[in-house]
């Protein structure tokens, strides 16, 4: 049975950092792509980051240079590291494993 867990989401000021966590399990998680999502009120979900099996990553360009894709294969867990957090960061951030298996999102808000 596949588990896509995230954590680490919560409320933080403009220019605040967060490092969320995706823990996986059931899958080959050493070769497979790990991604991070958001969904933010009333828009569609968008990628934020994906990481490969060879550590070669891909960044949105509203998050590069802000936000660190990392991924530690002995632990089974992806980070996202979130640096200088603006207000239009707020979204609940998802992990997706393996292009196909989806955590249930963590809540990042971004308020004063």
């Amino acid at each position: 049975q596949v588990q896509v867990v995230e954590s680490g989401g919560g409320l933080v000021q403009p220019g605040g950092s967060l490092r969320l966590s995706c823990a996986a399990s059931g899958i080959i998680f050493s070769i497979s792509t790990m991604g991070w999502y958001r969904q933010a009120p009333g828009k569609e979900r968008e990628l934020v980051a994906l990481i490969v099996s060879d550590d070669s990553t891909n960044y949105a360009d509203s998050v590069k240079g802000r936000f660190t894709i990392s991924r530690d294969n002995a632990k089974n867990t992806v980070y996202l590291q979130m640096n200088s957090l603006k207000f239009e960061d707020t979204a609940v951030y998802y992990c997706r494993g393996a292009w196909k298996y989806w955590g249930q999102g963590t809540q990042v808000t971004v308020s004063s």
